[in-house]
């Protein structure tokens, strides 16, 4: 490849970084928008700005290397192998990823939020509590003995889940009892 053709691919990489920026700040501004209309926690937000961020870069990553002349079978190869290792490896830890996903899910349309009593209805180990947080990988609930337990996203989705009450927990920790 001549010096001219890389000359090339750099400014053809300069504007996809340039419009993945903006296509970024855009889906931020959405993901703000939604977010406050819903009322959502403000580290949820970052957490779903984040992943838009890492798609993003991973898009990028896989458009650059046509800008400089890389042929799709050589990246196929790559790509083959890569991710042979790396589906061996996802393999051991689906239950993390079912985790992440259920998370973004229950960010966009998760009836419930933060301050919100509820009761999930388990066959084996049925819970009632209010919403502490709700994490990437997790729901934390304080149960009404002041117990902190964590609850996966997945099972969430899963389980039947009642609203008990909403903003309920003014009324058990109006007091300033620090809940973290």
């Amino acid at each position: 490849m001549s010096t001219l053709n890389y000359q090339e691919g750099f400014i053809y990489t300069g504007f996809l970084l340039l419009f993945l920026l903006i296509i970024r700040f855009f889906v931020n501004k959405v993901i703000s928008k939604v977010s406050r209309k819903k009322g959502i926690n403000i580290a949820r937000i970052h957490l779903m700005q984040r992943y838009v961020s890492v798609a993003l870069v991973i898009i990028a990553l896989l458009i650059i290397p046509f800008n400089f002349g890389t042929e799709a079978k050589d990246l196929i190869l790559l790509f083959s192998s890569v991710f042979a290792v790396i589906g061996i490896g996802l393999f051991a830890i689906w239950s993390i990823l079912s985790n992440i996903t259920s998370g973004i899910i229950m960010f966009f349309s998760f009836p419930y939020k933060v301050g919100d009593k509820i009761q999930i209805h388990d066959h084996d180990f049925p819970l009632e509590g209010i919403i502490e947080d709700i994490r990437a990988f997790q729901l934390h609930l304080r149960v009404a003995n002041g117990d902190l337990v964590t609850y996966p996203n997945n099972l969430m989705l899963q389980k039947p889940v009642t609203l008990i009450k909403k903003d309920a927990i003014d009324e058990y920790f109006g007091d300033g009892t620090d809940l973290v």
